[in-house]
């Protein structure tokens, strides 16, 4: 298994030998250091020079390294210390990235969860309303009814992306497709093989 943090640079493309334009995603993987090392798994961060909170200094203590985006993956044959850079990937070779989707706030039922509109004629005022929620007896929102809320910012893990191209002088990553997250978002790249 390979496994490493970076941050999202964003999107562009690139022409391969037969002059296909290829859409790529750009990841910024600076060197990740090994912060935690457990019987089963390993701890990587992804240093950047930001100022941390007291807990967070005592776990990362020992590596004197600074740090707030750290991920356990089942990693073989590393000790505390040490760096993993973006050498490890292969062109070719398919990654799954999970990251945080872009949030969108507040949303009504039409944008959240795609309500058809009502009718906009004779008078109607309730076009972008969710309509009844229910019935009279339980006398209470049954849970799971899809309504106004909270949008995006989830967990998403997208699957089988290929690496077109490992740049090892400027530590970037270039992905097949499109991962989620804004730029700059963090952004967990592995490899099962």
């Amino acid at each position: 298994m390979k496994a490493i943090l970076g941050r999202k640079i964003g999107m562009t493309r690139i022409f391969n030998e037969k002059g296909m334009q290829i859409p790529v995603t750009l990841i910024s993987v600076e060197p990740n250091i090994v912060t935690q090392v457990n019987a089963k798994s390993v701890q990587i961060a992804l240093p950047e020079e930001k100022k941390l909170n007291k807990p967070q200094a005592g776990h990362l203590g020992k590596t004197k390294t600074k740090a707030t985006y750290l991920r356990e993956f089942a990693l073989d044959g590393l000790t505390l210390g040490d760096k993993i850079d973006v050498s490890q990937f292969e062109v070719g070779t398919n990654v799954i990235v999970k990251g945080l989707s872009k949030g969108k706030g507040f949303a009504g039922t039409v944008k959240r969860h795609h309500f058809h509109l009502g009718p906009k004629t004779h008078g109607s005022n309730n076009y972008r309303q969710p309509g009844s929620i229910g019935s009279m007896y339980p006398q209470r929102v049954i849970k799971g009814r899809r309504m106004a809320g909270h949008l995006g910012y989830d967990q998403v893990t997208t699957k089988n992306l290929r690496v077109i191209e490992v740049d090892t002088e400027k530590n970037i990553l270039f992905l097949k497709g499109a991962v989620p997250g804004p730029v700059k978002g963090y952004v967990a790249v592995w490899s099962e093989l």
